[in-house]
Order: C-alpha cells, then sequence, then structure tokens
C-alpha cells in the first residue's frame, strides 16, 4: 500500500517518464501526493510493474487494509523522533566531475561548498 506517491519528471508526465509507458494517472506525479485517506494498492503478485491500482471500493482492497492498516497504525504509535543524518543541502556535491574527466577535458566545476540545513517536509 502506497500511503504516499512521489516520481521526479519535468512538467508534462505523460511524455516524460523514467519508465516507457509507467505513467498512471494520479499515482505517479511530480509532487508528493498524500494518499493516507485511501492509500494506492496494487497486487504485486498479479502486477508486479504496479500499473494497475485496485479500487479502493473493491472487496480486494478492503480485505489487503484491513490487515494493513493495523500494521501500519502500530508502527506510527511506536516511532520515536529521531534527527535526520542526511538534513544537509550542498550544490558542490551535484556538480559533474566523475574520475576520468580530466582525461576527456570536460570536467565542470563545481561552486565552493557550503553545506545549509535542508527542511524535508515528509
Amino acid at each position: 500500500a502506497h500511503y504516499w506517491m512521489w516520481t521526479e519528471f519535468g512538467d508534462d508526465p505523460v511524455s516524460f517518464t523514467f519508465c516507457q509507458g509507467q505513467y498512471i494517472k494520479n499515482v505517479t506525479v511530480h509532487d508528493q501526493v498524500d494518499h493516507t485517506d485511501a492509500p494506492i494498492l496494487f497486487n504485486v503478485n498479479r502486477d508486479p510493474g504496479e500499473k494497475y491500482v485496485i479500487s479502493n471500493k473493491s472487496p480486494e482492497y478492503k480485505s489487503a487494509m484491513a490487515i494493513i492498516d493495523p500494521i501500519v497504525k502500530d508502527h506510527k504509535a511506536k516511532l520515536e523522533p529521531g534527527e535526520p543524518s542526511l538534513n544537509y543541502c550542498d550544490a558542490a556535491v551535484q556538480n559533474w566531475a566523475p574520475p576520468g574527466c580530466e582525461d576527456l577535458n570536460y570536467c565542470l566545476s563545481g561552486p565552493e561548498s557550503k553545506p545549509k540545513l535542508c527542511v524535508w517536509n515528509h
């Protein structure tokens, strides 16, 4: 069950997808979408590519969510807040200069490293 959906792509999700033919309306989306009220469910035994959403009105959905929801609620109740270890952003680490680029004379110089705290709204 997917309680949140997010796939990174450009402005037009239909013409720009990482996997050809994998666009699913309201599922493969650019922004994070909260589906906690009605999680997106697939049957990965029947549909390993997760292309066919199971309707939240179907008996299969209701039966699966009757098992999944209590497990998720129990997990959330037992979570202890922690401090993220990867909550820094630094444009210097995003430059293109892989090993061997000097041999090609094609290394892009990166900006000065200025790490700053990032906010990840998850």
